[in-house]
């Protein structure tokens, strides 16, 4: 079994990494959750705790682990301790930024998957 832990479902992937998921099982998506600005180191670790333990009972093949960065290194840093592998989705981006009319800007990216690299 392959675990999409990140925001980006499986049913928008290009092909491509949908065939090279695929070499590790069937893809099951699990959303990442939302992580409050306001959370405390402690809150992370709980998270990371009760999402590794979910992760855990599914005996994945692999992970891939995408989202905020504190969560992401907490899950990441105790799935490897329990021998799992875990992926990020490696892409090229082409991204394009217009200035709007009221300062703010608008930002266009294409994402090409290339490849899945392992934490180590």
């Amino acid at each position: 079994m392959f675990i999409n832990l990140s925001n980006h479902p499986s049913s928008l992937w290009a092909e491509e990494q949908l065939k090279e998921a695929e070499k590790f099982g069937k893809i099951k998506d699990v959303p990442f959750p939302f992580v409050s600005p306001y959370a405390t180191e402690n809150d992370i670790e709980k998270i990371a705790e009760t999402i590794v333990c979910d992760i855990i009972k599914e005996k994945p093949d692999a992970v891939m682990c995408q989202g905020e960065f504190s969560l992401s290194y907490a899950i990441i840093s105790r799935l490897l301790q329990k021998e799992v592998t875990v992926l990020p989705a490696c892409s090229e981006r082409e991204a394009e930024e217009q200035i709007l009319d009221n300062g703010g800007v608008k930002k266009i990216c294409l994402y090409k998957f290339i490849k899945f690299r392992k934490y180590n």
